[in-house]
């Protein structure tokens, strides 16, 4: 067996000593910043800390009393608009579908302009309502397309109570709840909400928001309403906005003609009061709310949500986010009692009730 010496274990309890420095040291390190190469911990100064809580403190003080300002200034808003009893239950109505189905009704109403704007628009003085445009917008249940269906006004329908007619006579002889029960009835489709826009309602929403430009296709010269609308883009204020939106008899195409221009005119209306400027600004948006509340009538079921999702919906129109079409026509024709009417097509017709019933992708050209 070898021996050692006395040196031996001298030299062994060195190099313990050694290796016992080396370890606390290797800790002292892992000690400072969690690594191998690190010095002391490095934190900030305590008034440092303190002036970032205060900061933060203000911006989310900011932002909650900027919520508050724009949810306030809409909230208003939302109390001027009139509200009707449009959705009224009766025998053999359409059951609940999926999606959210409006009905969008541009009717005659004068409320909110003066008789001096009432001139210059040459909206006449005429009493009572009547039903302009009806368009029913479907949105579907899982965020897909949504889709836009224009109504000529005067299709030929059954109106329940009243034999067959014109579409726009039913508003005419039993306002909002007959347009949605004639509307039902023909499509087969439970309408959820309703809204109505009349001439004051559309102009000052259209002025609020700057004007809109809208590029016209042809020439339109209106003898009716004094004024010619050049072809190419222009912009246009309320006024112009809601000549141009109600000319007919100038269009060679007539009421399709039209229609087409009314969901050109919405869509741009929509996508200038969605902008930066105007959407993020509640002043804007606020101004832009009650400008059109004037003129806006909605069903009693239709909140501020409701709204806001009809809107962002609607934003989309302009730039082809929306499917747009006109129930599909199968020409017109001399009716005794009605005069000259639009006949539907009825295969196509029903196939396109019965995909937006059914929630499905429109294949329906109109």
């Amino acid at each position: 067996m070898p021996e050692y010496s006395d040196d031996h274990y001298r030299g062994q309890d060195a190099d313990d000593g050694y290796y016992s420095r080396t370890y606390q040291s290797s800790r002292l390190h892992r000690r400072g910043d969690g690594g191998y190469g690190g010095g002391p911990r490095r934190t900030r100064p305590p008034g440092q800390r303190r002036t970032g809580r205060r900061v933060l403190g203000v911006l989310l003080t900011l932002v909650l009393v900027y919520l508050l300002i724009y949810v306030g200034i809409l909230a208003t808003a939302y109390g001027k608009l009139d509200k009707v009893d449009a959705l009224a239950d009766y025998p053999g109505r359409p059951a609940a579908t999926p999606g959210q189905d409006w009905l969008l009704v541009g009717s005659d109403s004068r409320a909110g302009l003066t008789k001096k704007q009432q001139n210059q628009m040459h909206t006449g003085h005429t009493g009572g309502q009547r039903a302009d445009t009806m368009m029913l917008l479907h949105i579907p249940a899982g965020g897909g397309k949504a889709t836009l269906v224009s109504f000529p006004r005067d299709s030929y329908v059954p109106i329940p109570g009243h034999g067959r007619n014109k579409l726009n006579a039913a508003y005419s002889l039993g306002g909002p709840k007959l347009a949605v029960r004639t509307i039902e009835g023909v499509t087969d489709i439970r309408i959820d909400h309703y809204m109505e826009v009349g001439f004051g309602g559309f102009a000052g929403a259209v002025d609020a928001v700057g004007g809109v430009n809208i590029c016209v296709k042809r020439t339109l010269v209106d003898k009716k309403q004094h004024i010619t609308f050049k072809k190419g883009c222009q912009d246009m204020d309320g006024r112009h906005g809601l000549m141009y939106v109600r000319s007919r008899y100038s269009d060679p195409r007539g009421d399709f003609g039209r229609v087409e221009r009314q969901r050109q005119f919405l869509g741009a209306l929509f996508h200038k009061a969605a902008s930066p400027g105007i959407l993020l600004n509640p002043f804007r948006a606020g101004n832009v709310a009650f400008s059109s509340a004037e003129g806006v009538t909605v069903d009693k079921s239709t909140g501020m949500f409701d709204l806001a999702r009809l809107f962002w919906t609607m934003r989309k129109a302009s730039s082809g986010g929306i499917k747009t079409l006109t129930v599909p026509d199968a020409g017109t024709a001399n009716e005794p009692g009605a005069g000259s009417v639009v006949r539907w097509d009825r295969p196509k017709a029903l196939k396109l009730f019965s995909e937006l019933r059914n929630d499905q992708p429109v294949t329906v050209h109109g």
